[in-house]
């Protein structure tokens, strides 16, 4: 409940808000450089492994059919343990399952150790982001969530840059160092997450005010507990189906549809960026070199949309980004012929264009449902999303060799014109909300 005194959501941004950006936005990071540097390794590995067609397909697509499970696994652990426990679970199966892939020898053995990385990928998506936009001040929360999404990027960026790198001084063995090379940042990760205090908002969901003051005033100051907090909509049921009898149908929909279609495509060309350039006439060093500038694009389109976000709108920004992305992939199935030159710009404008739907992949969720059930509604949208990204990136050799590339790229934007018909239909708009009335289902005005 509040008092007449200052909320927590409107206490300025402190040194303990950046870090736990930081250690939140890790777990993105990690993510995109697991999910990125299959791409970078996935030749080699195939030649060493002796890989068909559909073992590349499977392996392309096994962490995020272990996003799947550990999404829903996670949000479920997350509402019912705490944010605090579930925080070290992605980071420890990050190191165990990414060392494992340095003695794998069989194509089976890749496809499980990757599924792995992918639970833990999809365990730490709704605790970080829960853990995260429970602390942060309401001005700050779309910007700092966004950052998840930049990390992700980032990570995957890295994961070009360094995997290339492993495999240009690895040797024939190099493939397997680099997807080890995972195990760095999943160690890294679990140390900066020590420290990290439970939520308020979970104790307190749970009677332990006691403890819900203790972190408050530890994090805020004395002058603050959980009277400062704003009242949520109380939810018994935690389940799917509570879900939907709340009344949180169309936005559970609207977030596992949007969030869908803004990660086909994304996944689908960093699983096979190399290949998917090849098809478009880029070989040798301008495959090379697009794969690396496409990424850092991704990563400039999300700082741009984190930029805008406040300024711009939820809503806006979502119909918008899928709009024109759509259109640039639109005009790589025209121009699929076309100089390796023009190519590149249409890729980049699809990179650049994209951001603004994907930095809210993951400030939707987080704000369209209350503390009882925030977590479970992430970790719900992460796996439904993770099964069309998984077809569409099992499905992008086989469209590829069949359909041909400009067919392939018609796909594509068809996906990203059906998240624009969503997002026109179902889009709320949350800047500006608190926690508890962006969650409510008749918010207040902003």
């Amino acid at each position: 409940m509040t008092t007449n005194a200052q909320t927590l959501e409107d206490v300025p941004l402190n040194r303990f808000h950046q870090l736990l950006t930081v250690r939140s936005s890790g777990g993105s990071f990690v993510d995109g450089y697991v999910l990125s540097v299959i791409g970078v390794a996935m030749v080699q590995a195939s030649a060493a492994l002796g890989m068909s067609s559909l073992w590349q397909g499977l392996i392309a697509a096994s962490a995020l059919i272990g996003i799947f499970a550990g999404g829903m696994v996670g949000g479920w652990l997350t509402d019912m343990l705490g944010r605090k426990r579930v925080f070290f679970a992605g980071p420890t199966l990050f190191v165990l399952f990414s060392v494992a892939q340095l003695w794998i020898d069989t194509p089976f053995a890749l496809f499980a150790c990757r599924f792995f990385l992918g639970v833990a990928v999809g365990i730490d998506y709704p605790v970080a982001t829960a853990l995260l936009v429970e602390f942060l001040p309401k001005a700050n929360r779309g910007p700092r969530l966004a950052t998840l999404t930049i990390m992700w990027f980032a990570g995957a960026a890295t994961a070009y840059i360094m995997g290339n790198a492993i495999l240009s001084v690895g040797g024939a063995g190099g493939w397997r160092l680099a997807l080890a090379s995972t195990a760095l940042f999943g160690l890294a990760l679990f140390l900066v997450r020590i420290g990290t205090p439970e939520s308020p908002r979970w104790l307190l969901g749970k009677g332990r005010r006691a403890e819900a003051d203790a972190v408050i005033r530890d994090v805020y100051g004395k002058g603050y507990s959980t009277a400062n907090l704003t009242e949520e909509p109380r939810h018994e049921k935690v389940s799917l189906w509570g879900l939907l009898k709340a009344g949180y149908g169309s936005r559970l929909a609207f977030v596992s549809l949007f969030w869908t279609c803004s990660v086909i495509p994304v996944f689908a060309v960093y699983a096979f960026a190399p290949k998917v350039l090849m098809a478009l006439n880029l070989h040798d060093k301008w495959a090379a070199f697009g794969s690396i500038a496409i990424t850092l694009l991704f990563v400039v389109g999300c700082i741009i949309a984190t930029m805008l976000i406040n300024a711009m709108g939820r809503r806006p920004m979502v119909i918008h980004s899928f709009l024109w992305s759509g259109l640039a992939l639109l005009l790589l199935g025209v121009f699929a012929n076309a100089s390796p030159a023009l190519i590149l710009v249409l890729f980049g404008s699809y990179a650049l264009l994209i951001g603004g739907a994907q930095v809210l992949q993951l400030v939707y969720p987080n704000e369209l449902f209350p503390t009882e059930i925030r977590a479970k509604a992430v970790g719900f949208g992460t796996s439904f999303s993770r099964i069309g990204a998984a077809a569409g990136t099992y499905l992008v050799p086989i469209s590829l060799d069949r359909l041909g590339i400009a067919d392939t790229m018609y796909i594509a934007a068809a996906v990203t014109f059906v998240g624009l018909a969503v997002s026109w239909f179902l889009a709320p708009e949350t800047r500006s909300l608190n926690l508890a009335d962006a969650a409510s289902l008749k918010p207040r005005a902003a």
